[in-house]
């Protein structure tokens, strides 16, 4: 009998959207063979918003740590629903900081 291939990890999203000359927002998104420790999905994710050279929000769910999201200093958990509500949740804190932070 041959060898099981193994699974690959699947690229979901891998992009840059620039909202002014001095911020960006990097999604990355792959789509695992198994769960990592921590996570009760198959997904792998960083979302990064990136304003004058300094990420003032991050979701992501690195490997032992589980799902949890970034703004400014303070780290919280986060509860994964799916792609695109995660995609959402990212967004609406964007809009959110984009609100009040609108003087800069």
């Amino acid at each position: 009998m041959p060898p099981k291939a193994k699974s690959r990890a699947n690229s979901l999203i891998d992009s840059r959207i620039v909202y002014s000359e001095s911020s960006f927002a990097e999604l990355v998104i792959w789509q695992l063979p198994a769960a990592l420790p921590g996570s009760r999905h198959r997904f792998k994710y960083r979302l990064a918003f990136v304003v004058d050279a300094q990420c003032v929000i991050r979701y992501d769910n690195e490997s032992g740590k589980g799902d949890h999201r970034h703004v400014g200093a303070r780290e919280r958990a986060y509860t994964f629903i799916d792609v695109d509500q995660l995609v959402a949740d990212f967004q609406r804190d964007i809009r959110r900081f984009q609100d009040e932070n609108s003087h800069t």
